[in-house]
């Protein structure tokens, strides 16, 4: 008995085709005409062929120089190839671009002026009312005419505006009332007693209508100088200073020295 085998035939193994593989076919049989620098460049989005040959003969060194692009043959390439290579968007760039921006203007500019607030206004407001308060007012009123040609009141009108001071009994200290009258009259040569008790006793009591400027004027626990008219200078209380003012005592004694 004779047994024949048959075998089952199959087909060689390949790679499929597709429109890339024809595409890359066809452009390997140009590759042996076009040149070494030939290069093909197949995109997935839209097939795209690039054909970039130097000259024949080109060195390693020159490839920088300009070649020449040399024509594909489209023929080989399949009807859907030639389509997508004839749609394809060439981009194409100068041999030398130039690069530019705008630089934006810069323009300083002045900050607006902080406004003070009422609360900070008020405070500053307070702040210099403490200050004129706490420095000695020097508030004085004009010399009398009566001033000139009388010794008494000529020196003691030297020392307008010397503070008060409780004792004092010089320019340079302060002065208090008393310590005041006895400087003045201590200029002239007369010595006066410390107290203005003491230089009322010392003097002797006039009237009113025979008083002159350089008299003095006497009330309890206080004494002045006689300035003519209604007025006189001494030194009033703590915080003032020496000054002209009007006769503010409601019964002035006045008393005349020697």
């Amino acid at each position: 008995m004779t047994v024949s085998t048959t075998r089952a035939r199959h087909r060689a193994a390949r790679r499929p085709s597709t429109p890339l593989t024809e595409l890359a076919s066809a452009a390997s049989e140009q590759m042996g005409t076009v040149g070494r620098r030939t290069a093909v460049v197949a995109a997935s989005s839209g097939l795209v062929v690039t054909m970039l040959s130097a000259p024949a003969g080109a060195t390693s060194h020159s490839d920088d120089a300009a070649g020449s692009l040399n024509a594909v043959d489209t023929a080989a390439l399949t009807a859907s190839a030639r389509a997508a290579l004839n749609t394809s968007p060439v981009v194409t760039a100068p041999a030398e671009a130039a690069w530019t921006f705008d630089a934006p203007a810069v323009t300083a500019v002045k900050p607006a002026p902080v406004k003070q607030t009422r609360a900070a206004t008020t405070a500053a407001s307070r702040s210099t009312a403490r200050t004129a308060t706490a420095a000695p007012a020097v508030a004085n009123n004009p010399i009398p005419q009566s001033v000139s040609g009388n010794a008494v009141l000529e020196i003691a009108a030297r020392y307008v505006g010397t503070p008060y001071v409780s004792g004092g009994t010089s320019p340079e200290i302060g002065f208090d009332c008393s310590g005041f009258v006895s400087y003045v009259y201590a200029q002239l040569g007369i010595s006066l007693p410390r107290t203005s008790s003491g230089i009322k006793a010392a003097g002797t009591v006039i009237s009113r209508e025979d008083a002159q400027p350089g008299d003095l004027i006497w009330s309890p626990g206080h004494i002045s100088i006689y300035a003519g008219g209604n007025e006189q200078i001494d030194s009033p209380r703590p915080g003032k200073t020496v000054q002209f003012r009007s006769i503010w005592q409601s019964a002035p004694v006045f008393i005349r020295i020697g």
